[in-house]
């Protein structure tokens, strides 16, 4: 199975800049060796089941919940039968499409 799952989380009590707070979820999410790809307005994250992309949520929210009085979540997912190696593999497929026109 793959689960993609593209989410932002961020406070919104702290001002216009939160990119603190998205780099100790970044770095969270590194430490626990799924793929994944920041992108200007979220971040994309590959994990084998759906239980292992919600603890990723559960456990961005709680780096989060100590500093802060409100954070705004949003969350897609994708979820597949097939093996992992989708977030590459679906650029892939785009790119040869763009270079076969």
């Amino acid at each position: 199975m793959s689960v993609l799952m593209n989410f932002a989380m961020f406070p919104t009590d702290k001002g216009a800049s939160v990119s603190p707070y998205v780099a100790k979820i970044i770095k969270m999410i590194s430490g626990l060796g799924y793929e994944y790809r920041l992108t200007a307005m979220g971040t994309i994250v590959e994990t084998p089941t759906l239980q292992q992309a919600l603890e990723v949520i559960d456990k961005s929210y709680k780096l989060l919940e100590p500093d802060c009085e409100r954070v705004y979540v949003t969350v897609n997912l994708d979820i597949r039968k097939s093996d992992m190696g989708r977030i590459e593999g679906k650029i892939k497929s785009v790119k040869q499409k763009l270079d076969n026109h």
